[in-house]
């Protein structure tokens, strides 16, 4: 396949970015596009038009859409509770199906991705950016090296004050508002989660068994809304039922622990809190830092003095040929990796089993916290698989290691 035909679906700010971001490309078309919001769908379609000389379709009903015949795929960039119902609709028309990162609202809907994807053969893939980081990519390979040993605990996470988002999601039509109003759970855990899970062997000889979730007081956005809104804002008397802080227990099959955080609701710098932990090392993303068995004493060495012997082969090249994109370049990658899946006819590097263990985290997280933060049992989305599954570095956007062909 020359040309790849991608329709997008959800045109706020992530979404109308990732159309200018692809629409660039020279095999990528974007021949329609949809939000519920028309005025999104005129700018973004104006956009396009005086960008790149072509007028997409315009659509308010992703239905509609849909029945068109010239999609190889579609990117989901909806709210969090409609990327399920999109990709479902669009996988039973044959095409790939992309969704923007967000956790799942339920586990039935996550069975229902896996049914779908294994009746159609249509794969479903998470576009979690953060797996195509270039820390993160050093790390996996540097894990796939042997160089941490066996590994033992992971810590990771999302850490980002999004008290004025969230609070003035309202004005801003942003769905993360409805979301910490109603939800208590683990609510964003794939961009810290998809990097350690792929350096885990989730799902290839490795699973996620239980989970444990607890969470603290709200208190942040009720603050913020007094301080920083007045009386006159909506959300000045909201009671928001999610917790300030929470953190989730993970154990695998193999004896490993994940420990997950979400903090978005009190004032801290940003933070993905990784941590990766062997027999013979130990690398934190927050003090940018390794140590390995055999330095002197305590000592931890600059993550810089690693990179340039360790980088990925997918981050030698990207450094070579230009970074671009948003996220430092994590947009890019994860963007191309999908098309490329599209244009080969391959599965794709982040599946739809790595998706949904990653998605379900949130809903079961809520069933733990329910419950008096009581362990929760996780489903075996292989329904077995993972035990003879492996890691096999197939393809040069592979996410198992380093694939060793061709580029």
């Amino acid at each position: 396949m020359d040309r790849v035909n991608l329709a997008f679906a959800g045109l706020g700010g992530r979404g109308a970015g990732l159309v200018d971001l692809v629409a660039e490309m020279d095999d990528v078309h974007v021949p329609a596009v949809c939000d519920v919001y028309p005025d999104r769908v005129d700018d973004k379609v104006r956009r396009v038009e005086s960008a790149f000389g072509y007028r997409p379709a315009a659509y308010t009903d992703y239905r509609q859409m849909l029945a068109r015949d010239d999609l190889d795929g579609i990117v989901i960039a909806t709210s969090w509770t409609t990327h399920v119902e999109i990709a479902l609709a669009a996988m039973r028309r044959g095409m790939y199906a992309a969704v923007e990162v967000g956790g799942a609202s339920s586990v039935q809907e996550c069975w229902e991705l896996v049914r779908v994807s294994e009746e159609t053969g249509v794969p479903f893939m998470l576009l979690e950016n953060c797996c195509y980081g270039r820390e993160e990519m050093a790390v996996l390979n540097m894990v796939k090296k042997g160089l941490f040993g066996e590994l033992v605990h992971c810590q990771c996470g999302y850490e980002h004050d999004l008290r004025s988002e969230i609070t003035r999601g309202g004005e801003n039509r942003h769905y993360r508002l409805e979301n910490f109003t109603h939800r208590n759970g683990e609510l964003y855990p794939t961009h810290g989660m998809g990097p350690i899970a792929k350096m885990l062997d989730i799902n290839k000889g490795n699973r996620f068994i239980s989970l444990v979730s607890m969470t603290t007081k709200s208190r942040g956005l009720h603050e913020y809304a007094l301080n920083e809104l007045g009386p006159e804002h909506p959300q000045y008397n909201t009671v928001f039922n999610q917790g300030d802080v929470t953190t989730t227990m993970i154990k695998c099959a193999r004896g490993e622990t994940v420990l997950l955080t979400h903090d978005c609701s009190l004032p801290r710098p940003y933070s993905r809190a990784q941590r990766v932990q062997g027999t013979k090392g130990i690398w934190m993303e927050d003090k940018n830092a390794i140590h390995f068995d055999g330095m002197p004493g305590e000592h931890w060495a600059p993550m810089a003095e690693f990179l340039a012997q360790h980088d990925h082969p997918v981050w030698h090249h990207f450094l070579n040929d230009g970074v671009r994109g948003g996220h430092g370049g994590m947009d890019y990658l994860v963007q191309r990796s999908y098309i490329e899946a599209i244009k080969a006819g391959r599965q794709t590097p982040i599946d739809v089993y790595d998706s949904v263990a990653w998605m379900a985290i949130t809903c079961l997280s809520e069933d733990s916290i329910a419950c008096g933060s009581a362990p929760v049992p996780f489903p075996d989305f292989t329904n077995g698989k993972w035990i003879s599954r492996r890691p096999r570095p197939d393809c040069y956007w592979t996410l198992d290691g380093v694939y060793d062909g061709e580029r």
